[in-house]
């Protein structure tokens, strides 16, 4: 960003009676389309998914030990 603003640049300014998105809106928009988009078992998967890898790294940590 500082490089933009050297350069000149300017942040661009919401039309008038709109206000930008907060990033907490965006986050929101983009979790609600994926699940519109992929549905429950995306989700079921990715949390497999991530539970496995979890268990995993406990299991490396305690055979360092």
């Amino acid at each position: 960003m500082a490089d933009q603003e050297e350069k000149g640049a300017r942040r661009a300014e919401p039309e008038e009676g709109r206000r930008g998105m907060t990033v907490s809106e965006a986050g929101r928009k983009g979790g609600i389309a994926v699940r519109d988009e992929r549905g429950h078992a995306f989700y079921e998967e990715i949390g497999k998914k991530g539970g496995q890898k979890v268990r995993e790294l406990i299991e490396r940590g305690k055979n360092r030990g």
